[in-house]
């Protein structure tokens, strides 16, 4: 690396020193992300309101980091959860192993799973907290994050 090279770097360094920084408001202004960005799950149910996650285990067995855990159960007249034979009686996800990989979204048949756009996923209370149960995978995020616009041209 020659004196040139160094000259070269230092001048990008305080091309830098000189600019404005941005800052953003944070956490009253979100920052957008991109369309395709891959945050919290969510479990969907059809609109006259049974689940659409039938129990298959097919997103447990695609994760890579082995943190979906699904336990099936059969439906009965009585109790009809899923518009399939069986429905997911336990359905738990464990962020902090989770590496949004969306595996999970791509390996459901029904499209039960979705990965959303929500980022503020950290808790205080490891085990207790980042183990999304099913009751909290079915509600929407509580904090959605903003889409950012594509750029043109």
């Amino acid at each position: 690396m020659g004196i040139q090279d160094t000259i070269k770097g230092f001048s990008v360094t305080f091309k830098g020193l000189l600019e404005k920084p941005t800052t953003i408001g944070y956490p009253e202004k979100k920052t957008p992300v991109h369309p395709r960005f891959r945050g919290r799950h969510r479990l969907w149910k059809f609109d006259d309101g049974l689940e659409k996650c039938v129990g298959c285990s097919l997103c447990a067995a695609a994760c890579p980091a082995d943190c979906i855990r699904v336990v099936a159960e059969e439906n009965t007249p009585e109790h009809r959860v899923s518009a399939g034979e069986r429905f997911a009686r336990i359905y738990e996800i464990n962020m902090s192993r989770c590496i949004f990989c969306g595996y999970c979204e791509m390996a459901c048949p029904f499209d039960a799973i979705t990965l959303e756009n929500s980022y503020e996923l950290s808790e205080y209370d490891r085990p207790r907290d980042l183990v999304y149960t099913k009751d909290m995978l079915l509600q929407p995020a509580m904090k959605e994050a903003p889409i950012r616009e594509p750029k043109r041209g």
